[in-house]
């Protein structure tokens, strides 16, 4: 294949997957009302609000191993 419909086609799959994470994002902030998800923490004092987010990284990092797994198993 040609190295430059080759890169073509790597710049459609990322912009594939920049968009379905977009949405995903955007779902997940409309279901838990921009509170995040269950199993982050948040801990909040007088001026100060520290925010980690365990769970979505967790669930962020299950759903990008899951779309690159697929693009690796489509290209060959």
């Amino acid at each position: 294949m040609d190295g430059v419909a080759s890169f073509g086609k790597m710049l459609v799959a990322v912009g594939l997957v920049i968009v379905i994470f977009g949405g995903v994002i955007l779902l997940l902030s409309r279901l838990t009302g921009g509170r995040g998800l269950p199993g982050d923490i948040v801990i909040r004092r007088d001026h100060v609000t520290i925010y980690f987010p365990i769970i979505t990284s967790i669930l962020i990092s299950l759903v990008l191993t899951l779309i690159f797994w697929l693009l690796a198993a489509f290209r060959r």
